[in-house]
Protein backbone atom coordinates (compact mmCIF):
# COMPACT_ATOMS: atom_id res chain seq x y z
CA UNK A 1 0.00 0.00 0.00
CA UNK A 2 1.33 3.41 -0.96
CA UNK A 3 2.33 5.59 1.98
CA UNK A 4 2.50 8.91 0.14
CA UNK A 5 3.52 10.92 3.19
CA UNK A 6 6.48 8.67 3.94
CA UNK A 7 7.48 8.70 0.29
CA UNK A 8 7.35 12.49 0.20
CA UNK A 9 9.20 12.81 3.51
CA UNK A 10 12.00 10.58 2.28
CA UNK A 11 11.93 12.26 -1.13
CA UNK A 12 12.74 15.61 0.45
CA UNK A 13 14.62 14.34 3.47
CA UNK A 14 12.47 12.69 6.06
CA UNK A 15 13.41 11.50 9.52
CA UNK A 16 16.50 9.38 9.84
CA UNK A 17 15.57 6.25 11.75
CA UNK A 18 19.09 5.81 13.13
CA UNK A 19 19.77 9.14 14.73
CA UNK A 20 16.34 10.81 14.85
CA UNK A 21 17.53 13.80 12.84
CA UNK A 22 16.07 15.22 9.68
CA UNK A 23 18.31 15.03 6.66
CA UNK A 24 16.55 17.14 4.07
CA UNK A 25 17.06 18.21 0.50
CA UNK A 26 20.20 20.15 1.23
CA UNK A 27 21.97 16.91 2.18
CA UNK A 28 21.31 15.04 -1.08
CA UNK A 29 24.74 15.62 -2.55
CA UNK A 30 26.42 14.61 0.71
CA UNK A 31 24.36 11.44 1.00
CA UNK A 32 23.64 12.20 4.66
CA UNK A 33 20.38 12.25 6.58
CA UNK A 34 16.93 11.50 5.27
CA UNK A 35 15.71 8.10 4.22
CA UNK A 36 16.80 5.81 1.42
CA UNK A 37 15.47 8.22 -1.17
CA UNK A 38 17.47 11.22 -0.04
CA UNK A 39 20.45 10.22 -2.14
CA UNK A 40 18.49 8.20 -4.66
CA UNK A 41 15.03 8.95 -6.03
CA UNK A 42 15.16 12.72 -5.59
CA UNK A 43 18.59 12.88 -7.21
CA UNK A 44 17.37 10.66 -10.06
CA UNK A 45 14.23 12.69 -10.73
CA UNK A 46 15.35 16.21 -9.92
CA UNK A 47 19.04 16.19 -10.82
CA UNK A 48 20.40 19.57 -9.72
CA UNK A 49 16.99 21.19 -9.32
CA UNK A 50 16.13 23.72 -6.64
CA UNK A 51 14.68 21.14 -4.24
CA UNK A 52 18.11 19.60 -3.68
CA UNK A 53 19.50 22.94 -2.50
CA UNK A 54 16.98 23.87 0.17
CA UNK A 55 18.55 24.06 3.60
CA UNK A 56 18.59 26.22 6.68
CA UNK A 57 15.42 26.42 8.72
CA UNK A 58 13.36 24.45 6.19
CA UNK A 59 15.94 21.67 6.25
CA UNK A 60 15.31 21.08 9.95
CA UNK A 61 11.65 20.27 9.32
CA UNK A 62 12.11 17.69 6.57
CA UNK A 63 9.88 16.53 3.74
CA UNK A 64 6.20 17.37 3.76
CA UNK A 65 6.57 19.63 6.79
CA UNK A 66 9.15 21.72 4.92
CA UNK A 67 6.81 22.30 1.97
CA UNK A 68 4.03 23.23 4.37
CA UNK A 69 6.25 25.61 6.31
CA UNK A 70 7.47 27.39 3.17
CA UNK A 71 3.95 27.80 1.79
CA UNK A 72 2.57 28.84 5.18
CA UNK A 73 5.20 31.54 5.67
CA UNK A 74 4.62 32.99 2.20
CA UNK A 75 0.84 32.84 2.56
CA UNK A 76 0.91 34.49 5.98
CA UNK A 77 3.20 37.29 4.76
CA UNK A 78 0.94 37.84 1.75
CA UNK A 79 -2.19 38.00 3.91
CA UNK A 80 -0.46 40.50 6.17
CA UNK A 81 0.08 42.75 3.16
CA UNK A 82 3.85 42.56 3.30
CA UNK A 83 5.90 43.29 0.21
CA UNK A 84 7.79 40.34 -1.22
CA UNK A 85 11.49 41.30 -0.98
CA UNK A 86 13.28 41.71 -4.29
CA UNK A 87 16.08 39.41 -3.15
CA UNK A 88 17.49 37.72 -0.08
CA UNK A 89 21.27 37.54 0.39
CA UNK A 90 22.71 34.08 -0.12
CA UNK A 91 22.99 31.95 3.03
CA UNK A 92 20.72 34.27 5.00
CA UNK A 93 18.68 32.29 7.53
CA UNK A 94 14.95 32.51 6.89
CA UNK A 95 12.76 32.05 9.99
CA UNK A 96 10.57 29.01 9.40
CA UNK A 97 7.78 27.63 11.58
CA UNK A 98 5.79 24.45 11.02
CA UNK A 99 2.33 25.11 9.65
CA UNK A 100 -0.33 24.83 12.37
CA UNK A 101 -1.96 21.40 12.61
CA UNK A 102 -5.51 21.23 11.35
CA UNK A 103 -4.94 23.81 8.61
CA UNK A 104 -4.93 23.02 4.87
CA UNK A 105 -1.12 23.33 5.05
CA UNK A 106 -0.93 20.57 7.68
CA UNK A 107 -4.03 18.34 7.92
CA UNK A 108 -4.56 16.76 11.32
CA UNK A 109 -5.99 13.48 10.03
CA UNK A 110 -3.90 10.69 8.55
CA UNK A 111 -6.15 10.49 5.49
CA UNK A 112 -5.83 14.23 4.95
CA UNK A 113 -2.05 14.04 5.15
CA UNK A 114 -1.93 11.11 2.72
CA UNK A 115 -4.15 12.91 0.21
CA UNK A 116 -2.11 16.10 0.39
CA UNK A 117 1.15 14.16 0.08
CA UNK A 118 -0.09 12.47 -3.11
CA UNK A 119 -1.05 15.83 -4.57
CA UNK A 120 2.36 17.30 -3.74
CA UNK A 121 4.25 14.33 -5.15
CA UNK A 122 2.25 14.53 -8.38
CA UNK A 123 2.91 18.26 -8.59
CA UNK A 124 6.67 17.76 -8.16
CA UNK A 125 6.87 14.98 -10.73
CA UNK A 126 4.79 16.99 -13.21
CA UNK A 127 7.03 20.03 -12.72
CA UNK A 128 10.12 17.87 -13.22
CA UNK A 129 8.67 16.85 -16.60
CA UNK A 130 7.82 20.41 -17.65
CA UNK A 131 11.04 20.97 -19.61
CA UNK A 132 10.35 17.88 -21.70
CA UNK A 133 13.51 16.00 -20.66
CA UNK A 134 11.67 12.99 -19.24
CA UNK A 135 11.19 11.24 -22.58
CA UNK A 136 10.95 7.45 -23.01
CA UNK A 137 14.72 7.01 -22.89
CA UNK A 138 15.05 9.12 -19.75
CA UNK A 139 12.16 7.27 -18.11
CA UNK A 140 13.86 3.94 -18.83
CA UNK A 141 17.01 5.23 -17.11
CA UNK A 142 15.01 6.44 -14.11
CA UNK A 143 13.19 3.12 -13.77
CA UNK A 144 16.49 1.22 -13.94
CA UNK A 145 17.94 3.40 -11.19
CA UNK A 146 14.79 3.02 -9.08
CA UNK A 147 15.22 -0.75 -9.13
CA UNK A 148 18.42 -0.25 -7.16
CA UNK A 149 16.57 1.49 -4.32
CA UNK A 150 14.76 -0.23 -1.45
CA UNK A 151 11.32 0.91 -2.59
CA UNK A 152 8.08 -0.98 -2.16
CA UNK A 153 6.17 -2.13 -5.22
CA UNK A 154 3.41 0.43 -4.65
CA UNK A 155 5.95 3.26 -4.30
CA UNK A 156 7.63 2.31 -7.57
CA UNK A 157 4.32 1.92 -9.35
CA UNK A 158 3.15 5.36 -8.23
CA UNK A 159 6.30 7.10 -9.45
CA UNK A 160 6.35 5.16 -12.72
CA UNK A 161 2.69 5.88 -13.44
CA UNK A 162 3.17 9.59 -12.77
CA UNK A 163 6.26 9.75 -14.98
CA UNK A 164 4.52 7.93 -17.82
CA UNK A 165 1.33 9.98 -17.58
CA UNK A 166 0.77 12.80 -20.03
CA UNK A 167 1.60 16.17 -18.49
CA UNK A 168 -1.75 17.52 -17.28
CA UNK A 169 -1.51 20.89 -15.60
CA UNK A 170 -5.28 21.04 -15.08
CA UNK A 171 -5.18 17.81 -13.07
CA UNK A 172 -2.35 19.16 -10.91
CA UNK A 173 -4.19 22.42 -10.25
CA UNK A 174 -7.56 20.71 -9.85
CA UNK A 175 -6.30 18.80 -6.83
CA UNK A 176 -6.30 22.01 -4.78
CA UNK A 177 -9.48 22.14 -2.70
CA UNK A 178 -8.55 25.45 -1.04
CA UNK A 179 -6.36 28.48 -1.85
CA UNK A 180 -3.92 27.29 0.83
CA UNK A 181 -3.56 23.91 -0.85
CA UNK A 182 -3.02 25.72 -4.12
CA UNK A 183 -0.17 27.68 -2.57
CA UNK A 184 1.37 24.45 -1.28
CA UNK A 185 1.07 22.72 -4.68
CA UNK A 186 2.79 25.70 -6.29
CA UNK A 187 5.52 25.58 -3.64
CA UNK A 188 6.15 21.89 -4.27
CA UNK A 189 6.37 22.62 -8.00
CA UNK A 190 8.91 25.37 -7.39
CA UNK A 191 11.05 22.92 -5.42
CA UNK A 192 11.19 20.55 -8.39
CA UNK A 193 12.16 23.09 -11.03
CA UNK A 194 15.08 25.39 -11.70
CA UNK A 195 13.28 27.97 -13.85
CA UNK A 196 16.18 28.14 -16.28
CA UNK A 197 14.30 27.85 -19.56
CA UNK A 198 11.14 29.13 -21.21
CA UNK A 199 9.27 25.83 -20.86
CA UNK A 200 9.70 25.79 -17.08
CA UNK A 201 8.76 29.46 -16.72
CA UNK A 202 5.72 28.91 -18.90
CA UNK A 203 4.65 25.87 -16.89
CA UNK A 204 4.83 27.72 -13.58
CA UNK A 205 3.01 30.74 -14.98
CA UNK A 206 0.20 28.52 -16.28
CA UNK A 207 0.05 26.62 -13.00
CA UNK A 208 -0.29 29.83 -11.00
CA UNK A 209 -3.10 30.93 -13.33
CA UNK A 210 -4.92 27.57 -13.08
CA UNK A 211 -4.60 27.69 -9.29
CA UNK A 212 -5.98 31.26 -9.36
CA UNK A 213 -3.13 32.51 -7.18
CA UNK A 214 -2.83 36.23 -6.63
CA UNK A 215 0.26 37.73 -8.31
CA UNK A 216 1.50 39.08 -4.99
CA UNK A 217 1.13 35.66 -3.37
CA UNK A 218 3.05 34.06 -6.24
CA UNK A 219 5.86 36.56 -5.67
CA UNK A 220 5.96 35.66 -1.97
CA UNK A 221 6.03 31.94 -2.74
CA UNK A 222 8.83 32.36 -5.27
CA UNK A 223 10.92 34.47 -2.92
CA UNK A 224 10.39 32.22 0.10
CA UNK A 225 11.53 29.13 -1.82
CA UNK A 226 14.43 31.02 -3.38
CA UNK A 227 15.53 32.30 0.02
CA UNK A 228 15.44 28.77 1.44
CA UNK A 229 17.65 27.73 -1.48
CA UNK A 230 20.01 30.63 -0.82
CA UNK A 231 19.51 32.45 -4.10
CA UNK A 232 17.49 35.27 -5.62
CA UNK A 233 14.07 34.50 -7.04
CA UNK A 234 13.54 34.61 -10.76
CA UNK A 235 10.08 35.99 -11.68
CA UNK A 236 8.19 33.50 -13.83
CA UNK A 237 5.10 35.53 -14.60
Amino acid sequence: MLDAKRLLDEFLGGQDGQNGKFGGAGEFMKGAGGGALAGGLAAILLGSKTGRKVGGEALKLGGMAAIGALAYKAYRDWQAGKEAPAAVPARESVPMLPAPSGTPFNPSSESGQQTLARHLLRAMIAAAKADGHADAQEQARIFAEMDKLPLGADDKAFVMDELRAKLDIDAVAGAAATPEEGAEIYTASLLAIDVDNAAERGYLAMLAARLKLDDALVAHLQQTVAAAAGKAAQPVG
